[in-house]
């Protein structure tokens, strides 16, 4: 019979990642996702694992009710949200925050900011289904378990949602180097203060969504047009209080973009994560900027853990 310490290193390292995984794509927060982590576990200690056939199902199916019900309470909350609502940021780890190490291809499309937003669109029911059987590839019949529906019932929600995301979210493979390239182009205008040169990099019909959580300052609406929005991300960048900022590259939720800090201060100041353009191929789409300080705790967190890693 395994001793609880043995149980808690079996389950950190066999179904630990993919639950966080599961919770993060459901409630678009790292917070909330190591919390039904934790719960999860808490549960499954005060099981005998010998009167459960097939473990990682019976966790998977705890932790998709555990976000059902926070997405129920979520709802309520997101109403009251003061301005763009965006999901916490991933920095640099794909690897901990994929369902395993076989999705990892899959990683920069299924927590890409302008999916994690499309998501935001369906019911709770909708996105579980959709998420069980595209992204963690489960069929409909254990499906309809973890969601207490018949296996038809599933498919219909897994199919209402796809067409729901397919029309918000248009899908685009970006190659490293192109990665690189718009990164550069992005952070050379932004360093020499330069308008025109940003508004070239920027599509046409570009986005700008800014989420400070009404704890700092940030746009409350998205901004649309590349030449409005370079004009106004350079009008902040000269801003005093902006002066001191530096741009370190970073990809966040598998797209290209930087960590903002303020070398007068140290802290993180925003991520910004480009997206790169489906209309205007070579050009950047869109503009996600996190500016909230508590979602930016996950990041600071995520940076001290791998300089004492290092």
């Amino acid at each position: 019979m395994s001793t609880l310490a043995e149980r808690a290193l079996r389950y950190d390292r066999e179904y630990a990642r993919s639950l966080r995984a599961l919770g993060y794509r459901m409630l678009g927060s790292r917070a909330e996702a190591e919390d039904i982590v934790q719960e999860v576990w808490l549960r499954w200690a005060a099981v005998d694992e010998n009167t459960v056939q097939h473990p990682g199902a019976y966790l998977s199916r705890l932790a998709t009710n555990l976000c059902l019900d926070k997405l129920d309470s979520a709802s309520a909350k997101r109403e009251q949200y003061v301005g763009v609502w965006l999901p916490e940021p991933l920095v640099n780890e794909e690897a901990g925050w994929s369902s395993g190490p076989e999705m990892r291809t899959e990683f920069a499309q299924d927590v890409s900011v302008a999916f994690m937003l499309a998501l935001e669109r369906l019911s709770p029911l909708e996105r579980a289904a959709f998420l069980l059987h595209d992204v963690f590839d489960l069929d409909f019949d254990e499906i309809g378990l973890r969601l207490n529906r018949s296996p038809a019932a599933c498919r219909q929600l897994a199919s209402r949602a796809r067409s729901h995301v397919k029309a918000d979210y248009a899908r685009r493979e970006v190659e490293e180097e192109e990665r690189e390239r718009l990164f550069g182009a992005f952070s050379e205008a932004v360093r020499n203060f330069d308008v025109d040169a940003l508004a070239k990099v920027l599509a046409e019909d570009a986005m700008m969504l800014a989420d400070g959580g009404g704890k700092v300052s940030a746009i409350v609406r998205p901004l649309h047009g590349g030449a409005l929005i370079a004009k106004t991300f350079i009008g902040f960048a000269r801003l005093p209080s902006s002066l001191a900022w530096r741009l370190q590259p970073a990809r966040i939720n598998g797209l290209p973009g930087c960590l903002v800090f303020d070398d007068a201060t140290g802290q993180l100041v925003q991520t910004v994560a480009l997206a790169p353009s489906v209309t205007e191929p070579g050009r950047i789409g869109a503009l996600f900027i996190q500016r909230n300080p508590d979602k930016l705790q996950g990041v600071l967190a995520t940076l001290s853990h791998t300089r004492v890693a290092g």
